[in-house]
């Protein structure tokens, strides 16, 4: 089976450099529509005008209490991951509709989209967002089987979306800090594991996990709506939809390190 994949970038440098490594690689970022434009206009010319799928996978995080979060941040961040994913997501469903009503929609989706973790709340939300619009298309596609809409919730996956939240972080949150209520937790927990030495979160894999599951969503004949992939994914799915919602807020509280059982009901700080 021959397959033509177009893996774009969205600075140029690193399309030169996937170019170099044999792929086709066209230059689409999210925050600008005309690079989005742009893009799809070089697929299709390298396809002859036909598409089978899209995957989209651009995003940035910004941790910080949600009491703290500037609203230029909220704008920023979902200009990257949902306002731009929303437009080539349109583009391409016409493509598939032109064709003869035939593609797949993938969108790497997270668990934080569907459980929300305290100081997570900006990604969270871009999240939820993302996973309402997935819900959206399938029903709207209802009557076009051969349009498939799939999102994938994924855990812990070591890639740089740590690393590359610093900047943002420094930009919006940093200056707020040292009068956010949350100043203890920020500085003695938040703040040291994003700027420290990486450390692996548990049951944290690799991204060919993600790949995995992908090549199966673009593949089976009927694929589910979503897919969970890593333990805390599938875990936390699970947990929502049995446990209530208070035992669900502590155990989240917990696993962030906002509170520690045995301490009452007071939160750190």
């Amino acid at each position: 089976l021959a397959v033509l994949l177009l893996a774009s970038c969205r600075k140029e440098e690193d399309c030169q450099r996937m170019k170099s490594e044999g792929f086709e690689s066209p230059l689409i970022d999210y925050t600008k529509p005309e690079t989005i434009e742009r893009g799809l206009k070089e697929v299709l010319d390298a396809t002859g005008g036909t598409l089978d799928a899209l995957f989209n996978n651009g995003a940035h995080g910004v941790g910080g209490a949600a009491e703290d979060v500037p609203v230029g941040l909220l704008r920023e961040i979902f200009e990257c991951n949902f306002f731009g994913w929303h437009d080539l997501t349109c583009r391409v469903i016409k493509v598939f509709r032109n064709q003869g009503n035939h593609g797949r929609i993938i969108q790497c989706s997270s668990i934080l989209g569907n459980v929300v973790f305290p100081m997570r709340m900006a990604y969270s939300c871009t999240k939820f967002a993302l996973e309402a619009h997935c819900d959206a298309l399938r029903l709207e596609l209802k009557d076009q089987p051969g349009i498939k809409i799939v999102s994938l919730n994924v855990g812990p996956i070591r890639t740089m979306i740590r690393e590359k939240s610093v900047p943002h972080f420094d930009k919006w949150m940093k200056p707020l800090v040292e009068q956010s209520v949350f100043r203890s937790f920020y500085e003695k927990k938040f703040m040291p594991r994003l700027y420290g030495p990486y450390k692996k979160d548990p049951f944290e894999l690799e991204p060919e996990a993600v790949t995995k599951t992908l090549k199966h969503a673009l593949t089976c004949e009927r694929p589910k709506p979503r897919y969970a992939v890593t333990v805390p994914s599938h875990l936390f799915m699970f947990l929502k939809r049995v446990l209530p919602g208070w035992v669900l807020d502590w155990i989240c509280l917990w696993g962030i390190g906002l509170w520690r059982p045995g301490k009452g009901f007071g939160l750190h700080p």
